[in-house]
Formats: C-alpha cells, sequence, structure tokens
C-alpha cells in the first residue's frame, strides 16, 4: 500500500528497491488502516536514505518475522539479532560482503540517494547488531533500521538539510519519534477472501489517496508489457533461423557435384534412391540438432556465468530451467524444418543418381 501513482512503480519501489515515491503516506493512515479486522500483520517501509550506495530501509520488528521471499521463506540471520535499539542496523547479505562489515561495526547513514559530503548524518552512527542470510532479492543490498532511527535522524533536519538546531544521538533519543509520514506498508490478511475488499475499501479511502496492489497480480502486468520486447526478439531469431537454413541449403547444393561419384558409388554397392535422399536428412539432422545442443549449453553456461553478477548488483537471481513445453515446440519446429530443408538437395542427388550411374564421364 502507497501514495496513489502507478501500480508497478508502487510495486518496484517497495519491493525491488527501483525509483522513488511520488509522495508519502501518513502514519495515521497506516494505523487506522492496520487497525482493520481483516489485517493480521503489517511491515510499515521508510526509503529516502542510503549507505555507500545501498539503500536505507526503515521498518519495524514484524519485517523480520512476517516478510516471505522465493517459495514463502522466512529471513534468517548468518550473525547476530533483529535490532533493538533506535541506532542499531541489519545488514543485507551483500552489504556486509561488499563493504566488509560485520555485527559491531558502525556505520553512518546518508540522506537521500546520493551521499555527499554536506549530506551525511555523522552526529548519529548505527552499530550493526545482525547480518542477514543470503535471500538472493533486493534485501540482500538494503540496510534495514528502524522506523525511530530513521525519525531520529532527521529530526534536527528541515527540507532535506540541516537546520540551526542541531540535537545529538542521545538528545535525539529522548524525543518523540514517532513517525509523520512513512513511504508505503505491506500487509498480510487472516483470509485471502478478503482480499479484493481490502483493496477496494483502500483505493476508496477518503482521508488521502492510495493505492493498494497485489504483487504477484501486478508483476504479471509488468511481464505482460516487457512481453512486446520479448515478440520483438522472437522475431528477429526468426530471421537468423530462416539465414541459418538457407546458409545451410546453399552449403548442401553447392556440394552436390562434389559428391555425384559418392551418390553413384552408393548406388552401384545397393543404395536404394531413397537411401541417397534419407542420407541428406540425416546429414542435416546432425546438423541441426548439434546446433540446437550447441545453442543450449551456450546459453546454460552464459547464464551461469552472469547468475553471480546479476545476483551481487542487482539482487536478481537467474535460475536456468529445463525449456518448457513452448520452447521444446520451438526446438521441435527448428529440426523439422531443417530436415524440410534437406529435401531439395536430397531430390536432386536422387535423380541425379538415377541419370548418372556409374557414368566414366564423373
Amino acid at each position: 500500500v502507497g501514495a496513489r501513482s502507478g501500480p508497478v512503480n508502487l510495486l518496484l519501489y517497495t519491493v525491488f528497491r527501483i525509483g522513488n515515491a511520488t509522495n508519502n503516506v501518513s502514519w495515521e493512515s497506516y494505523e487506522e488502516i492496520t487497525a482493520r479486522d481483516e489485517v493480521a500483520w503489517a511491515i510499515p517501509i521508510s526509503l529516502g536514505d542510503s549507505h555507500q550506495g545501498f539503500r536505507v530501509m526503515g521498518t519495524n520488528g514484524d519485517y523480520f518475522t512476517y516478510y516471505r521471499y522465493g517459495q514463502g521463506q522466512p529471513l534468517k540471520f548468518a550473525a547476530g539479532e533483529p535490532f533493538a535499539d533506535v541506532y542499531d542496523a541489519v545488514l543485507g547479505a551483500d552489504v556486509a560482503r561488499e563493504l566488509g562489515y560485520e555485527v559491531g561495526t558502525e556505520i553512518i547513514i546518508a540522506h537521500g540517494l546520493v551521499a555527499t559530503d554536506f549530506s551525511q548524518h555523522d552526529d548519529k552512527p548505527f552499530r550493526v547488531t545482525g547480518i542477514l542470510a543470503r535471500t538472493g532479492t533486493p534485501v540482500d543490498r538494503t540496510v534495514h533500521v528502524s522506523l525511530a532511527g530513521i525519525e531520529a535522524i532527521h529530526i534536527d533536519w528541515q527540507g532535506g538539510a540541516p537546520s540551526p538546531l542541531q540535537l545529538d544521538a542521545e538528545q535525539a533519543r529522548r524525543m518523540d519519534l514517532t513517525p509523520k509520514s512513512i513511504t508505503a506498508f505491506m500487509i498480510g490478511l487472516d483470509n485471502r477472501l478478503n482480499t479484493f475488499r481490502l483493496q477496494r475499501a483502500i483505493t476508496e479511502y477518503q482521508a488521502e489517496p492510495l493505492l493498494a496492489i497485489i504483487p504477484g497480480a501486478t508483476l504479471a502486468e509488468l511481464w505482460q508489457t516487457m512481453a512486446v520486447f520479448e515478440r520483438v526478439l522472437l522475431v528477429i531469431s526468426g530471421f537468423v533461423l530462416v539465414a541459418g537454413l538457407l546458409g545451410m541449403l546453399t552449403t548442401l547444393l553447392a556440394t552436390l557435384n562434389e559428391r555425384r561419384r559418392e551418390m553413384a558409388i552408393l548406388r552401384a554397392a545397393g543404395a536404394h534412391p531413397y537411401h541417397i535422399i534419407l542420407l541428406f536428412v540425416l546429414e542435416t539432422f546432425v546438423i541441426v540438432a548439434a546446433g540446437c545442443l550447441t545453442g543450449a549449453a551456450l546459453l546454460y553456461g552464459v547464464l551461469l556465468l552472469i547468475r553471480p553478477f546479476l545476483l551481487r548488483n542487482y539482487g536478481f537471481s537467474v535460475s536456468p530451467a529445463l525449456p518448457d513445453a513452448g520452447q521444446q515446440l520451438i526446438l521441435l519446429a527448428v529440426i523439422g524444418l531443417g530436415l524440410l530443408v534437406s529435401l531439395l538437395p536430397g531430390l536432386i542427388a536422387y535423380r541425379r543418381s538415377l541419370q548418372d550411374g556409374l557414368s566414366l564421364k564423373i
């Protein structure tokens, strides 16, 4: 749930940490919506700060209890424990690995997503209390702190810059650190049958314009948008396939004259004319099948090679999988077209073998 914008935009900045929110959600709206009977749990999300290029997310302890990824897997700690103090921080696996941090390390959070000298909250350092196990998701590249911690580092800031009245860490700790607003929040329901009813209620919420999305449905919408590019790539692949088949046909036709003696000898050895056609079909099958297998091997090899890079830099996990039914159909179609193309040189060789026999002019 977030400020009203686009469903895909809301999904990208809350789940994938891509882009920025157009507006915030007031704390009063968060409390009112999460107090509804249909809501079983809620995870507030506060974004907008960073550390050494990694996003900082303010949340609460329910994040480590209820957040799920992959096939419903919970978050686990590789070291340490969740934050308990205002100035505690929990690091994603990639943050700790790339920056060389461990439990007990002090870190400085920067205001905004681009760290500059004047935007550092260096008067309120955080201490790393936990490091999450790798998930293969954007969680690995996130620094997690409490909502109170986010409020504490901004309590003496105004308009995105430090105010003349500065408060140190202990003074800020004694202030009221209840958030005035958050970026978005996730909610879980006690019954899935209430999903659409609550979604409609949030969309029609009168206090402020809000948007509620179902991540899976919105992700499917995103993939539908990308399907246009997939179709373009498929058309390009089709042209490449046609060019490859024409090249193979040209090669087979070009070698026919040199193979006339071979065909005549086979006929003299008792080969049936149809064996000549079968020979070309078999050769083409071997070539096309070898090409398909080589292409598949290269594809899976490249995926395995770039998987660590994508996981490390973008939190995106690519898992090579066996071809689905559609891809298997395409492979069979490619082999079938290859065999069809081989019929032309096979028929020509067949007719020539009938005419040539063991003629001395060959």
